[in-house]
């Protein structure tokens, strides 16, 4: 079993962290492109949030949004 365990931590030591500690060591040289994963996920983010804004928008100005607090039954 002991066995077993090692192997998954070579899995993730060795192999699965390998491209973050070349980030990591990176940093001393360039912050920016050390963090270029947590810019990506933030601009993903940012898109997101933009269009979800866009399509609330959109739904309120067609009238489809029902805003009563009767809308389900377990309100009333």
């Amino acid at each position: 079993m002991k066995s077993f365990f090692e192997g998954i931590q070579y899995l993730f030591v060795n192999i699965l962290f390998t491209p973050l500690d070349f980030l990591r060591s990176l940093e001393l040289s360039s912050w920016f492109v050390a963090n270029t994963i947590n810019w990506i996920f933030m601009i993903i983010c940012a898109v997101a949030m933009v269009y979800w804004v866009m399509q609330l928008k959109l739904h309120d100005d067609n009238g489809e949004e029902n805003q009563d607090t009767t809308a389900h039954s377990f309100f009333k």
